[in-house]
């Protein structure tokens, strides 16, 4: 079973930037789809992008595209986040996931039942 492990998280003022890691466990990872989520207090997990085992296939939550970039090292074993003009209201802890089951496949994996391996996540805080 792959282990993921996020780190990059912090306290951050609004309109600020940070990039989020994700290193994965394993010589697989270069065909896993991997994305990230984040979840806020008293809230659902909530999908943030997912990225193709080539990197060729990026998708991003509507309410994201342009200030949140995903990306992956696949020689690294590490999938990143870069997140931009950061708001309170991404004030979440992050998870970053991966797809296992269905080697080789795209970046349309939307709900976090679609991903079958979890990091512990790391939080986001953002003052505004």
């Amino acid at each position: 079973q792959v282990q993921l492990v996020e780190s990059g998280g912090g306290l951050v003022q609004a309109g600020g930037s940070l990039r989020l890691s994700c290193a994965a466990s394993g010589r697989t990872f270069s065909s896993y789809t991997m994305g990230w989520f984040r979840q806020a207090p008293g809230k659902e997990r909530e999908f943030v992008a997912a990225i193709s085992w080539s990197g060729g296939s990026i998708n991003y939550a509507d309410s994201l595209k342009g200030r949140f970039t995903i990306s992956r090292d696949n020689a690294k074993n590490t999938v990143y986040l870069q997140m931009n003009s950061l708001k309170p209201e991404d004030t979440a802890v992050y998870y970053c996931a991966a797809v296992t089951t269905v080697p080789y496949s795209g970046s349309y994996y939307t709900t976090p039942g679609s991903y079958d391996a979890w990091g512990q996540g790391t939080q986001v805080t953002v003052s505004s």
